[in-house]
């Protein structure tokens, strides 16, 4: 990456796709082969990251939604 702003879900999961056609296709040194690897490990991480977050705002929400307790609207200032 030529930044370091972390690429969102769907660029990470996009050039993986791409990292691992590269792999697949071959014709490719050894040394680029494991660069190519070591890039889609980074890219899978962050996918992970990414779905791992998702997860918790699902759970978050779904608890929300469940708890009888909790009052429509207590969460907003207005």
């Amino acid at each position: 990456m030529a930044d370091d702003k972390a690429p969102s879900y769907e660029q990470a999961r996009e050039e993986l796709t791409e990292v691992v056609r590269r792999l697949e296709t071959g014709g490719l040194t050894l040394e680029q082969s494991i660069e190519l690897w070591e890039r889609g490990e980074k890219l899978a991480a962050i996918c992970e990251e990414w779905l791992q977050g998702a997860r918790v705002k699902l759970a978050a929400a779904m608890a929300r939604r469940s708890d009888p307790t909790e009052q429509p609207g207590a969460d907003t200032p207005f």
